[in-house]
């Protein structure tokens, strides 16, 4: 490899580098997008607020422990012990961002002019979307880790208004796609992200590698925005993932 080519990859890498690095170090993700503050619709009313995994309170970890626990523990049977400790280590990791639903159960106007965080006590939690910005196969991603809601919210079009979201801040932080995880006992998930919103299989998935059998458990989901990520991330049947 020449040397103007060896630069040019060099080069490349710390732009990928840096864009990821100013993407997590924003202290509020959602502030560019007022508009996705709140969300109505009819008997439901809630704010979203930004958090980050280094910062969460005790009270909050727990809250995070319980309905990860409650929504997730009968997908994953007997591994649920172990996925748990796996769970609880990525919750609180700097890189770690989170969307915390609020409920407004008192009837007061969420007034952005005086915008306070009430994760605690103002108003209670509803649900919470775990994301980061990283790396996939040198792609710059948004990945989601977890999109989990209260059952009393759910079905009120709340997930596919969180994922607009999702969209508008990897868009807002020069990320090539969004990348997720769904285990493919979870009907309704994949139902959700492939039928609903027009996500595809990635070939990074395991279903797509090359493998002489597929057991496991999940598929990685993708949408691309630009035509590199698309060439690598979402690459056709006929074109196998390599090893």
């Amino acid at each position: 490899m020449d040397l103007k080519k060896r630069r040019k990859i060099l080069e490349k890498k710390k732009t990928i580098h840096d864009l990821i690095k100013k993407a997590s170090s924003i202290a509020d993700p959602l502030s560019p997008f007022d508009s996705f503050r709140r969300y109505q619709n009819n008997d439901l009313s809630v704010y979203l607020e930004s958090g980050r995994g280094d910062r969460l309170s005790s009270s909050v970890k727990q809250y995070i422990r319980n309905l990860l626990k409650t929504n997730m523990e009968g997908f994953y049977g007997s591994d649920w012990p172990i996925q748990a400790k796996v769970k609880r280590k990525e919750m609180s990791s700097a890189d770690a961002h989170y969307i915390f639903v609020l409920e407004m159960r008192y009837g007061k106007d969420y007034e952005t002019s005086t915008r306070r965080t009430c994760i605690e006590g103002c108003n209670q939690i509803a649900g919470f979307v775990h994301y980061r910005f990283t790396l996939e196969e040198e792609i710059p991603v948004l990945y989601v880790y977890e999109i989990q809601l209260e059952s009393r919210v759910q079905g009120k079009g709340l997930g596919d208004f969180l994922m607009q979201l999702i969209e508008r801040i990897a868009s807002k932080n020069r990320m090539s796609a969004i990348v997720l995880t769904v285990l493919t006992s979870n009907a309704l998930a994949m139902s959700f992200y492939m039928s609903k919103l027009g996500y595809r299989v990635s070939s990074i998935s395991p279903s797509k590698a090359n493998l002489p059998t597929f057991s496991a458990k999940y598929e990685i989901l993708c949408r691309t925005f630009d035509s590199e990520a698309e060439s690598v991330l979402e690459k056709n049947d006929e074109e196998p993932t390599k090893h």
